[in-house]
């Protein structure tokens, strides 16, 4: 029994009954009523026996002994390998990440909770698709991504806009920067034409009238590639949704000119947003509608606005370099000229969820670092050269 004890609770030494006297011994019968009992110390798992440290007992009282040895030893093992609640939240505050599942399981350390998974989900093939790299969304902008877009008609329509008010036309610099905002907004936080609402809305429904004059009648062309990738999402079930900053009018109408009506489950206009790129409010408010989280959206867009949104919603962006090189987008995960370029195993890898920049709550702020500074070129002279 001893032996037993000792194998599976790892008693490194001797037996806990140590003396076994010899035949050969000639004080064999004087010393067979007392036995040599040795001092344990517990440590850990492990027991450390010292022969320095042994007394005389007598044989009656051993086995009593003996057994409560045993006892005390065994409920401290076992007490060791189940640790209580109090043992587990300790090592949980040790660990190097954080526990979310702990609210519906609160015993479950390991693995990390997939930010994907949906514990109410009672089907496990459904549960377990959605934890894959295959469940992901799209969300499109409209002009320079699907179809054909000139940058140049958007300048052209706020100098003739602010021609018509009596205002002085915006700067270049003033362009650029509300280059995908809604009309709304540029017209009161960039341009400060006005802060009236009602007034608001008629600049931006006028600017939006001269947009389309200038685009004669708002002829739309669709763009090279897209149709054949917008089918292959389509044929793979990949839910699609489009966000922009035109008016829902404006965009149905584009939509069926080119034949696209039917590929979109979601339409996100200028009506039901309240702010524009860079904000990430219609990004955001497409992936609520689609019913997924945003870390599982891929936004594709052409312009720097676009990828500086999708990131702060903590989406992937996919530039398509229609309007700026491709050097001025490299802030996107994937950069592009056409859409017909990709792969749905391509979009799989961007919709991992396991990307690092989404391991932690807080996105990771990347420091510079400063060169060393040249070793001076100067040269010293002694005084005595002179």
């Amino acid at each position: 029994m001893v032996d037993t004890i000792g194998a599976s609770t790892s008693l490194v030494g001797h037996h806990l009954l140590y003396q076994r006297p010899s035949s050969k011994d000639v004080n064999f019968k004087r010393r067979i009523s007392s036995c040599r009992f040795l001092l344990t110390e517990f440590k850990g798992v492990q027991l450390s026996i010292g022969r320095s440290n042994s007394f005389v007992i007598p044989r009656q009282r051993c086995n009593r002994l003996m057994d409560l040895t045993i006892k005390s030893l065994t409920m401290e093992v076992t007490k060791q390998r189940n640790p209580s609640k109090e043992d587990w939240g300790r090592i949980a505050r040790d660990l190097p990440y954080t526990t979310e599942t702990r609210a519906h399981n609160p015993s479950r350390l390991w693995p990390p909770a997939n930010k994907a998974d949906n514990p109410m989900i009672h089907n496990p093939l459904l549960r377990q698709e959605r934890m894959g790299c295959g469940w992901f969304a799209v969300i499109f902008e409209l002009e320079g991504v699907i179809v054909e877009d000139d940058p140049e008609l958007e300048k052209q329509a706020w100098l003739v806009l602010s021609e018509e008010e009596g205002r002085s036309p915006p700067l270049a610099f003033v362009l650029k920067r509300i280059e995908g905002m809604k009309d709304e907004q540029a017209i009161s936080e960039v341009l400060c034409w006005s802060r009236d609402p009602s007034e608001l809305r008629r600049l931006a429904s006028r600017k939006e009238e001269i947009y389309q004059g200038l685009k004669k009648g708002g002829y739309y062309q669709l763009r090279s590639g897209s149709q054949e990738f917008m089918t292959t999402l389509a044929s793979h079930k990949i839910p699609l949704a489009m966000a922009s900053t035109r008016p829902r009018k404006v965009l149905q109408e584009a939509i069926e000119a080119v034949g696209m009506q039917s590929f979109f489950d979601v339409i996100v206009a200028a009506e039901d947003v309240y702010r524009g790129k860079p904000d990430p409010e219609m990004f955001l408010y497409a992936a609520q509608l689609l019913n997924f989280i945003p870390q599982r959206c891929i936004v594709f867009g052409n312009s720097n606005s676009t990828v500086e949104a999708a990131h702060d919603a903590r989406m992937k962006c996919v530039a398509v370099a229609s309007k700026h090189p491709a050097y001025e987008l490299s802030a996107a995960d994937l950069v592009v000229r056409h859409l017909d370029e990709l792969s749905v195993v391509d979009l799989k890898n961007l919709a991992d969820i396991n990307s690092p920049e989404f391991e932690s709550g807080e996105p990771e702020v990347e420091m510079e670092k400063e060169d060393d500074p040249s070793p001076s070129s100067s040269v010293g002279v002694d005084d005595f050269f002179w």
